[in-house]
């Protein structure tokens, strides 16, 4: 679907997020740390400072709010990564949400990156964590998590599969039931994919979902990308970490998502943001020439019954 990142040339799967898109998984990682050591944090990831650290691309970024001189007022490490520490809230409460009230025990984190839920969450007894990254992501998150020690909280598969490989056959060999309840996150993706491979991934995610089952991702809407250049963000994330986002993010017209679900049957809600942000009372509020403005975060429920579904 998408290629990601440089070759793994040494095993420790450094240049897997040395590059590209790769590299965007430590800037996650550095506002889950920033965010981390906050008075007033919203979600706490004590794993994500080591990611940080262990790669040279981004061993002298801050990771405690001290080291951000300007503070909140910084675009780069104050508002896009409290925007980063929302979205790490809002999405563990959709997932545990899910497995706690819904019941689904297959946890489906698809382009899983530099995730630690596997081992920072509390799961119920039972639930699986199935982690779909290419082997250079994953390699260097075991052994960064390996040199801490630390333990999963739930059954932890790593499913080592390039995006643009038929992963959705290699999930049922690596124990995926598509008959049971699951619930799947695709988290800082959708942004990178052309059209057709963002319509494939979510037409396959539907596929292998029964019913009962739950989905969660992440879009931007803007007709123009472009027109955001000179946003303070992405201004600060040029310049203060050579990251061009821009060039990036495919920038052809959207599919709707969404709407794509529920015309399948799904019941599906779309939100901005900044309705999380008055939620909880912290986060990015809309400013002018707002590169977050057309950030949609999407949940969908699968219906138990097929009875309402449709074909598209």
């Amino acid at each position: 679907m998408v290629d990601t990142a440089h070759r793994n040339t040494d095993g420790t799967g450094v240049e897997g997020v040395a590059g590209g898109v790769g590299v965007t998984a430590l800037l996650v990682a550095a506002a889950r740390a920033l965010e981390s050591h906050r008075s007033d944090s919203l979600a706490r990831d004590v794993y994500a400072e080591h990611f940080v650290r262990a790669a040279p691309a981004s061993a002298d970024w801050p990771v405690h709010p001290r080291q951000v001189p300007d503070g909140d007022a910084n675009p780069l490490w104050g508002r896009f990564a409290r925007y980063f520490g929302l979205r790490t809230r809002v999405l563990d409460d959709f997932l545990l949400r899910s497995v706690r009230v819904g019941g689904a025990r297959q946890v489906v984190l698809v382009g899983a990156g530099l995730d630690a839920r596997a081992f920072r969450l509390d799961w119920p007894p039972g639930c699986v964590v199935f982690e779909i990254d290419r082997k250079e992501v994953l390699a260097f998150k075991h052994r960064v998590l390996g040199g801490l020690s630390a333990t999963p909280k739930a059954a932890r598969v790593p499913v080592p599969m390039d995006l643009r490989a038929d992963w959705a056959d290699a999930l049922p060999r690596v124990g995926f039931d598509p008959a049971a309840p699951s619930v799947w996150l695709v988290e800082g993706l959708l942004f990178y994919l052309p059209p057709t491979a963002e319509t494939y991934l979510i037409d396959t995610v539907e596929r292998l979902s029964a019913g009962g089952s739950a989905l969660a991702f992440e879009v931007k809407l803007e007709k123009d990308l472009l027109e955001y250049r000179d946003s303070p963000l992405y201004t600060a994330t040029r310049e203060q970490i050579g990251i061009d986002l821009l060039d990036l993010f495919d920038l052809a017209p959207r599919p709707d998502s969404a709407g794509r679900l529920t015309d399948r049957g799904w019941s599906t809600s779309v939100h901005t943001p900044f309705d999380f942000t008055r939620l909880h009372g912290r986060g990015p509020l809309p400013e002018p020439n707002d590169a977050l403005a057309g950030n949609r975060w999407v949940f969908a429920e699968k219906p138990h019954t097929a009875g309402g579904a449709r074909g598209a």
